[in-house]
Protein backbone atom coordinates (compact mmCIF):
# COMPACT_ATOMS: atom_id res chain seq x y z
CA UNK A 1 0.00 0.00 0.00
CA UNK A 2 1.51 3.55 -0.82
CA UNK A 3 1.46 5.98 1.93
CA UNK A 4 1.00 9.81 1.18
CA UNK A 5 1.17 12.76 3.70
CA UNK A 6 -1.45 15.11 2.53
CA UNK A 7 -3.44 17.73 3.55
CA UNK A 8 -7.27 17.24 4.41
CA UNK A 9 -9.61 20.43 4.09
CA UNK A 10 -11.70 21.62 6.81
CA UNK A 11 -13.45 24.83 7.52
CA UNK A 12 -15.99 27.11 5.28
CA UNK A 13 -16.20 27.61 1.71
CA UNK A 14 -13.93 30.87 2.06
CA UNK A 15 -11.96 29.93 5.36
CA UNK A 16 -9.64 26.82 4.51
CA UNK A 17 -8.41 24.89 7.43
CA UNK A 18 -5.88 21.78 6.68
CA UNK A 19 -5.38 18.78 8.77
CA UNK A 20 -1.74 16.63 7.95
CA UNK A 21 -2.94 13.63 7.89
CA UNK A 22 -1.34 10.40 6.90
CA UNK A 23 -3.66 8.31 4.30
CA UNK A 24 -3.61 6.11 1.88
CA UNK A 25 -2.48 6.98 -1.76
CA UNK A 26 -5.72 5.57 -3.25
CA UNK A 27 -8.33 7.79 -0.97
CA UNK A 28 -10.22 10.92 -1.48
CA UNK A 29 -8.34 14.19 -0.77
CA UNK A 30 -11.03 14.61 2.81
CA UNK A 31 -11.52 10.70 2.67
CA UNK A 32 -10.49 8.67 5.77
CA UNK A 33 -6.87 8.82 7.34
CA UNK A 34 -4.55 6.31 9.00
CA UNK A 35 -3.23 9.24 11.11
CA UNK A 36 -3.64 13.15 11.53
CA UNK A 37 0.15 14.65 12.63
CA UNK A 38 -0.42 18.24 12.00
CA UNK A 39 -2.93 21.09 11.23
CA UNK A 40 -1.84 24.30 8.95
CA UNK A 41 -4.39 27.56 9.15
CA UNK A 42 -2.99 29.68 6.24
CA UNK A 43 -5.39 32.53 6.51
CA UNK A 44 -4.15 33.37 9.61
CA UNK A 45 -1.09 36.12 9.51
CA UNK A 46 1.61 34.51 10.42
CA UNK A 47 -0.23 31.27 9.03
CA UNK A 48 -0.44 28.76 12.00
CA UNK A 49 1.93 25.45 11.00
CA UNK A 50 1.59 22.55 14.13
CA UNK A 51 3.03 19.34 13.37
CA UNK A 52 3.74 16.63 15.22
CA UNK A 53 7.64 16.47 14.24
CA UNK A 54 8.17 12.67 15.81
CA UNK A 55 5.72 11.32 14.26
CA UNK A 56 6.36 12.90 11.24
CA UNK A 57 10.06 11.69 10.84
CA UNK A 58 8.54 8.20 11.77
CA UNK A 59 6.10 8.33 8.62
CA UNK A 60 8.57 9.43 6.44
CA UNK A 61 11.37 6.97 8.07
CA UNK A 62 8.91 3.93 7.05
CA UNK A 63 8.18 5.51 3.11
CA UNK A 64 5.37 7.64 3.38
CA UNK A 65 5.84 10.06 0.45
CA UNK A 66 4.58 14.02 1.15
CA UNK A 67 2.74 15.70 -1.27
CA UNK A 68 3.69 18.80 -2.55
CA UNK A 69 2.05 21.39 -0.51
CA UNK A 70 3.23 19.50 2.87
CA UNK A 71 6.66 18.95 1.83
CA UNK A 72 6.82 23.20 1.63
CA UNK A 73 5.47 22.90 5.35
CA UNK A 74 8.44 20.13 5.94
CA UNK A 75 10.72 22.67 5.00
CA UNK A 76 9.57 25.53 6.89
CA UNK A 77 9.26 23.66 10.16
CA UNK A 78 12.59 21.62 9.81
CA UNK A 79 11.31 18.42 9.41
CA UNK A 80 12.28 17.84 5.92
CA UNK A 81 15.90 19.12 6.95
CA UNK A 82 15.92 17.03 9.74
CA UNK A 83 14.98 13.37 7.77
CA UNK A 84 17.32 14.38 5.22
CA UNK A 85 20.49 15.32 7.15
CA UNK A 86 20.95 18.40 5.98
CA UNK A 87 21.43 21.84 7.63
CA UNK A 88 18.45 24.11 8.89
CA UNK A 89 16.93 21.67 10.98
CA UNK A 90 15.40 24.21 12.99
CA UNK A 91 12.93 25.33 10.02
CA UNK A 92 12.34 29.30 9.13
CA UNK A 93 8.53 29.20 11.60
CA UNK A 94 7.59 31.95 12.69
CA UNK A 95 6.00 32.23 15.65
CA UNK A 96 3.27 35.35 16.33
CA UNK A 97 2.99 36.14 20.16
CA UNK A 98 0.46 38.50 21.87
CA UNK A 99 1.72 42.18 22.86
CA UNK A 100 -0.45 43.76 24.95
CA UNK A 101 -3.80 43.12 25.60
CA UNK A 102 -4.58 47.27 26.65
CA UNK A 103 -3.23 47.57 23.76
CA UNK A 104 -5.69 45.95 21.66
CA UNK A 105 -5.45 42.80 19.86
CA UNK A 106 -1.90 43.90 18.19
CA UNK A 107 0.07 40.75 17.00
CA UNK A 108 3.88 41.10 16.20
CA UNK A 109 5.61 38.07 14.03
CA UNK A 110 8.80 36.98 15.43
CA UNK A 111 11.40 36.65 12.88
CA UNK A 112 9.93 38.28 10.55
CA UNK A 113 10.77 42.61 10.16
CA UNK A 114 12.76 43.64 13.61
CA UNK A 115 11.54 47.15 13.24
CA UNK A 116 7.45 45.74 13.01
CA UNK A 117 7.54 45.60 17.14
CA UNK A 118 9.17 49.28 17.56
CA UNK A 119 7.01 50.61 14.57
CA UNK A 120 4.04 49.41 16.75
CA UNK A 121 5.47 50.91 20.02
CA UNK A 122 5.87 54.07 17.80
CA UNK A 123 2.37 54.11 17.03
CA UNK A 124 1.41 53.80 20.08
CA UNK A 125 3.15 56.55 21.54
CA UNK A 126 1.89 59.03 19.15
CA UNK A 127 -1.34 58.38 20.59
CA UNK A 128 -0.18 59.20 24.12
CA UNK A 129 1.72 62.41 24.08
CA UNK A 130 2.56 62.78 27.29
CA UNK A 131 4.33 59.53 27.54
CA UNK A 132 6.44 60.13 24.34
CA UNK A 133 8.82 62.43 25.54
CA UNK A 134 10.23 60.24 28.32
CA UNK A 135 10.03 57.03 26.53
CA UNK A 136 12.20 58.82 23.63
CA UNK A 137 14.72 59.84 26.07
CA UNK A 138 14.61 56.36 27.95
CA UNK A 139 15.29 55.25 24.66
CA UNK A 140 17.92 57.47 23.52
CA UNK A 141 20.63 57.11 26.79
CA UNK A 142 21.43 53.30 26.45
CA UNK A 143 21.98 54.05 22.28
CA UNK A 144 24.62 56.88 23.30
CA UNK A 145 26.34 54.71 25.91
CA UNK A 146 27.08 51.64 23.16
CA UNK A 147 29.35 53.62 20.84
CA UNK A 148 31.59 54.75 23.69
CA UNK A 149 31.65 51.78 25.18
CA UNK A 150 32.90 50.03 21.88
CA UNK A 151 34.99 52.97 21.07
CA UNK A 152 38.18 51.53 23.71
CA UNK A 153 38.33 48.17 22.16
CA UNK A 154 38.64 49.60 18.62
CA UNK A 155 41.27 51.91 19.40
CA UNK A 156 43.65 49.52 21.52
CA UNK A 157 43.72 46.97 17.64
Amino acid sequence: MAVKIKLKRMGKIRSPHYRVVVADSRTKRDGRAIEEIGKYHPTYEPSVIEIDSERAQHWLKVGAQPTEAVLALFKITGDWQKFKGLPGAEGTLKVAEKVDKQAGNEFVATGLDANAGAKAREAKAESAPAEAPAAAAAAEAPAAEEPAAEAPATEES
